[in-house]
């Protein structure tokens, strides 16, 4: 049986992990840290080494705690290789029609790729859990907040240049969720086995979001 997104584990944590090209056992040691900081969605992108084997085995060891996706889906082939390996999500760098209109009629949660306005509304429109707006590193957070003036009625997650110290700022203006590449999981703790040390990261790093989140019910 097919293992459901968490919808509750995400909204606790709504970071998105991007991971390309991590190494097969790194990838279940990280999973486990993941679990223990209680940070759970781990996206892996398609363009990946190994990446079929490294999602069936995740979703079988973790797939009951964590979220795990796949990400750089382009095309049907590749949204459905990803769903046959067990991938509980789906997250593309751009909007095809066929993947988002496939992901909404199985209920698949799918965060498509869109950047300009017209875009990420057209992309809206057309069912996304979310929108992912990427690049978004290059604009900031304000660009978040222009975006929302006129379109408040849409789930915006930007993805790039998201770290610990602008992560509030994301969500001040008004974003749902981020996507995060290595600001999440720094080489230097790959590099160098430290699973504690990336640990203790990963609860800091979902500490500076948690104060943004505990400001909103106070």
């Amino acid at each position: 049986m097919k293992k459901a997104f968490s919808w509750e584990a995400f909204e606790k944590a709504p970071i998105v992990s991007i991971f390309r090209n991590l190494d097969s056992k790194d990838l279940i040691r990280v999973a486990s840290c993941f679990q223990e900081a209680g940070i759970s969605t781990m996206e892996i992108t398609m363009n990946s080494d190994n990446s079929k084997n490294d999602i069936a085995h995740l979703v079988k060891e973790f797939g009951e705690v964590l979220n795990i996706g796949a990400g750089t889906v382009c095309d049907l082939n590749g949204m459905h290789e990803a769903l046959e390996a067990g991938a509980q999500f789906i997250v593309t760098p751009i909007s095809d029609v066929d993947v988002i209109n496939y992901c909404v009629a199985q209920k698949i949660p799918v965060f498509p790729g869109a950047f300009t306005p017209t875009e990420i509304f057209k992309t809206w429109q057309m069912g996304a859990t979310m929108v992912k707006v990427f690049p978004a590193g290059s604009m900031g957070p304000a660009y978040i907040k222009d975006v929302l003036a006129p379109l408040n009625d849409i789930s915006l997650m930007p993805t790039g240049g998201v770290n610990a110290s602008n992560i509030a700022a994301y969500f001040e203006a008004g974003a749902k969720a981020v996507g995060v590449g290595s600001a999440l999981v720094p080489k230097e703790f790959l590099n160098n086995k430290d699973w504690k040390g990336l640990t203790n990261h990963l609860h800091a790093f979902l500490g500076a979001y948690k104060k943004f989140a505990d400001k909103q019910t106070s």
